[in-house]
């Protein structure tokens, strides 16, 4: 009777995981998946890779919202959205990785801020031509607010992250010629 006690609990935990499991999807398909690993250690080509993939899931978002006439097209507006928003989480998880592994991203991060501004823009529109429909709006109130709220805090991390790094590579550079104008001949 102990271990039975002990048995359904345990069961009832191990199908809420299995039912959790289904319901999450991988926003990136086989090939974009291949490419993110042959660009693993590659700074400036695995970020332009994210960005790549994630303005693909706007311009998903933006075809849909386009056909008036898609099957269930509230349900691949939420999908469209929320994949764009696993996408730029991970652009963020990476760009914070090679951060702490000290890489230089000066140059990788120009890309990626540009795609800031654009992926801000775009939500906005988004979030704009939601206001003549209201029950519309609200349901992707949540989801869309946390998508801009990511993308502009994620945009001014990036800025800071590069204005961080020019000075760090300034001073660097300075600190290298200093170091090689005192080692003797």
């Amino acid at each position: 009777m102990t271990k039975l006690r002990f048995a359904i609990p345990l069961l009832l935990l191990l199908a809420v995981i299995a039912a959790a499991q289904q319901h999450h999807r991988d926003p990136l398909s086989d090939l974009e998946i291949d490419k993110l690993r042959d660009a693993a250690q590659l700074p400036e080509v695995r970020l332009k890779l994210y960005v790549e993939f994630a303005r693909a899931r706007l311009e998903k978002l933006q075809q849909v919202r386009a056909d008036t006439k898609a099957a269930d097209r509230e349900q691949q507006t939420r999908d469209a959205l929320q994949d764009f928003l696993d996408l730029y989480d991970e652009l963020d998880t990476n760009v914070d990785t090679f951060a702490d592994r000290k890489d230089d991203l000066r140059k990788a991060l120009k890309p990626v801020i540009e795609a800031d501004t654009e992926f801000g823009s775009k939500l906005r529109v988004f979030k704009s031509a939601l206001a003549n429909n209201p029950k519309e709006a609200e349901s992707y109130a949540f989801l869309l607010g946390s998508a801009l709220d990511t993308v502009d805090s994620g945009a001014k991390d990036h800025r800071d992250l590069l204005a961080e790094q020019e000075e760090a590579f300034r001073h660097k550079k300075k600190q290298d010629r200093k170091d090689d104008s005192q080692r003797p001949e």
